[in-house]
């Protein structure tokens, strides 16, 4: 039973990396064609800060190893939904399973997203070893042996992940003041103006929040990393240079309307063979979801236009700013008007947004 359970895992594990690669094959496709060249930079660098560590003061030392690991172990926390299912959690509990197989198997299946990522690093403290600055020669064995044990860190970390998962939630004791059980009464079917907003929400918005649906989570990272991209790109500290603000803004506000465009035509997929009989017009409603899509790319054009056009010019170019606003607009309603293009094409589309959105930020501070 331990071997059998141990291979049903990581055949589990496969399939579900599998799954979210083929997901999230068209979002690659925009970053490694775009932002190709910036993500071998970020390969370079993954190792820096458990090896820097070692040249730093206890207190900071002990900050850079703690973000290592916990950064190390991000992956399979994102991912423990897919990695360890409900459906399974809920069949596997009665099974005569030891506690030891249990680990063995949430170990073996933390080893598969920590192991490829330990080879990341070796590949980055390789770069560093073969560069050897200055500030490595003193305390290189050090530096290695904390990158080493901040990946064995993450390991145990991830592994403890599963393992909580898999726990069974703890029972808890009614309230006294919970409403007494009544028989249920069917509500009417909705009329008027408010109609469709109110099954926009019932079908569209509260799925993507509830269950396994990841989707509500989804927009709201794109959300937040394309308002705080067009913040700090007009703040444009001096550490980073403005255009790389400025083609994050423009990456994160493309693959936010993309991914919202998408998911809902995944659930209009969805419903369309039920909602047929339904007392309702479907189709305005699929209008409508669709229509709504473009909510949060309007409201990241109206952050980047009340902190350009909504005051007066310190060192930016009001016409710059303008013909960005222009341009990302048109993008956003090609990216949901055009909906019979093919995958390709709509790679096309997405990447050409962001590449002419991140040539024409890079002369708002020109």
């Amino acid at each position: 039973m331990k071997n059998s359970y141990l291979q049903f895992r990581l055949r589990l594990a496969r399939h579900a990396l599998l799954q979210f690669a083929r997901s999230l094959q068209s979002s690659l496709e925009y970053i490694l064609l775009g932002f190709g060249p910036v993500l071998v930079g970020l390969l370079a660098v993954i190792a820096l800060p458990g090896m820097f560590a070692a040249t730093r003061p206890w207190p900071e030392a002990l900050a850079l190893f703690a973000g290592q690991t916990v950064l190390a172990s991000l992956p399979v926390w994102l991912l423990r939904k897919r990695l360890h299912p409900a459906a399974v959690l809920a069949w596997s509990r009665p099974l005569p399973i030891s506690t030891r197989g249990k680990w063995g198997a949430d170990a073996a299946v933390a080893g598969m997203i920590v192991g490829p990522l330990s080879a990341a690093y070796a590949v980055s403290g390789a770069i560093w070893l073969y560069q050897w600055p200055d500030w490595l020669r003193p305390v290189a064995a050090q530096a290695v042996m904390l990158t080493i044990a901040s990946l064995l860190l993450a390991w145990l970390l991830s592994t403890l992940t599963l393992a909580l998962r898999a726990r069974p939630p703890a029972a808890h004791k009614p309230s006294a003041h919970r409403h007494a059980p009544r028989a249920y009464v069917p509500a009417g079917v909705r009329r008027g103006g408010l109609a469709l907003p109110y099954y926009w929400r019932q079908l569209f918005w509260l799925p993507f929040w509830r269950a396994e649906n990841v989707v509500g989570i989804q927009q709201t990272l794109l959300l937040g990393g394309a308002l705080a991209s067009v913040a700090v790109w007009l703040w444009h500290p001096p550490v980073v240079p403005a255009a790389l603000w400025g083609a994050c803004a423009a990456l994160f506000t493309m693959l936010l309307t993309d991914r919202g465009d998408k998911a809902v035509a995944e659930q209009i997929a969805l419903l369309r063979p039920v909602a047929a009989q339904w007392p309702l017009r479907a189709d305005h409603l699929y209008r409508l979801a669709i229509g709504f899509t473009l909510l949060p790319g309007l409201c990241v054009l109206g952050w980047f236009a009340l902190l350009t056009l909504g005051r007066a010019a310190e060192g930016y170019s009001h016409i710059v700013a303008t013909v960005w606003l222009c341009f990302a607009a048109v993008a956003q309603l090609a990216v949901v008007a055009l909906r019979r293009l093919s995958v390709r094409g709509r790679v096309g589309l997405v990447l050409g947004a962001i590449v002419i959105l991140t040539a024409i930020g890079s002369e708002l501070w020109n």
